[in-house]
């Protein structure tokens, strides 16, 4: 196990570093934004930023041979600057040691000019995790109940509901559930806010701006569990050991109990890291449309306002938490079966 937990880790960065700079390159194979701010000093503090980071070329007259002219700003001291991209490997070389030696990913050019561009999404990132988390742990035991629910009712009219029921809510595309709630919430009398709460409001409707988001993440979440667990827990007790647990004077409730349930939740333990994933992916249409201030949100904002430095940050953040969801999702299920042992020589 050390081994390929080893040899994953490895693996995870090396796709990780091909990723984002893939990501980078193309990016800035397109034109350098500028920022949109009429303010002398805050545009020449932006580019002497880049220029310190090895990013852009400073002079104090135009030049020729250097490509499309960036910016020409005038200073408070009377001096034109004029401002030009350095070529795109070289920005990617610049880029790749801010981020490896100083852990620096820059800073945002329109968004909020000159402020650190991890600072941003890490000010936005406990409102996110908060929504998710939340749904997760509203999802993962309503999901696991209901399929054993109808795991246990198999070919019963409630299985059959049941199951139209999951294949529907699991059809049904989060912007237009989401859209279903919010007008509900226009319709709720103030019970339920329309759209995200103010720092300033008061607890209970901050607690109340909940209900809207975490129901939109949960449903469809509940749905899938619900599903996966029928499947699982209905090959289970169908199977030959679970007879002979019968058998042997075991009754139906604690066959089911320690032996149908638990072999049942091996590949649905993992699969909650997995869904953790998809539900941060996925809520960035539902902070658009709740005007939630989160990651989500600020990735579509960034790329709006061309703000390059920032969406690569928000792009990276998604890459590092998928592929560390892709090793402890490998690594659980060695944890949850022992029988399971990744890596082992035959």
């Amino acid at each position: 196990m050390t081994k390929y937990v080893i040899k994953r880790i490895l693996f995870v960065c090396l796709t990780c570093f091909i990723v984002l700079s893939l990501t980078y390159i193309l990016i800035n194979c397109l034109e350098m934004p500028t920022p949109v701010s009429t303010t002398p000093g805050q545009v020449i503090a932006y580019f002497r930023n880049q220029v310190d980071k090895g990013f852009v070329l400073e002079f104090t007259s135009p030049q020729d041979g250097l490509g499309k002219l960036l910016r020409q700003v005038t200073g408070g001291d009377g001096i034109t600057y004029y401002y030009y991209a350095r070529p795109v490997m070289d920005r990617y070389f610049s880029w790749l040691s801010n981020v490896i030696l100083r852990w620096d990913w820059g800073v945002s050019t329109n968004f909020q000019i000159n402020s650190p561009c991890m600072d941003i999404i890490l000010s936005r990132l406990p409102v996110t995790i908060s929504i998710n988390i939340i749904s997760v742990i509203v999802s993962v035991p309503l999901g696991i109940g209901f399929g054993v629910i109808c795991a246990l009712k198999k070919n019963s009219i409630f299985d059959n509901v049941a199951q139209v029921v999951i294949i529907a809510l699991i059809a049904l595309p989060s912007f237009v559930l989401v859209s279903y709630l919010i007008l509900i919430a226009y319709n709720s009398n103030g019970a339920i806010p329309p759209f995200w709460p103010q720092s300033t409001s008061p607890t209970i409707v901050k607690v109340a701006g909940y209900v809207v988001p975490v129901t939109a993440l949960s449903v469809g979440s509940i749905a899938g569990y619900a599903r996966f667990v029928r499947a699982e827990l209905c090959e289970v007790l169908s199977s030959e050991y679970l007879l002979l647990a019968r058998t042997k004077g075991l009754t139906r409730g604690q066959a089911i109990l320690r032996h149908a349930f638990r072999n049942s939740m091996v590949p649905v333990l993992p699969s909650v890291v997995s869904e953790f994933i998809a539900i941060l992916g996925g809520s960035m249409i539902l902070e658009n449309l709740y005007q939630i201030p989160g990651v989500g949100r600020l990735y579509i904002a960034a790329f709006q306002q061309n703000d390059y430095n920032l969406l690569m940050t928000d792009m990276a953040f998604y890459t590092i938490i998928g592929l560390l969801a892709s090793i402890v999702v490998d690594l659980s299920y060695g944890f949850i079966d022992p029988r399971i042992r990744m890596g082992a020589k035959k």
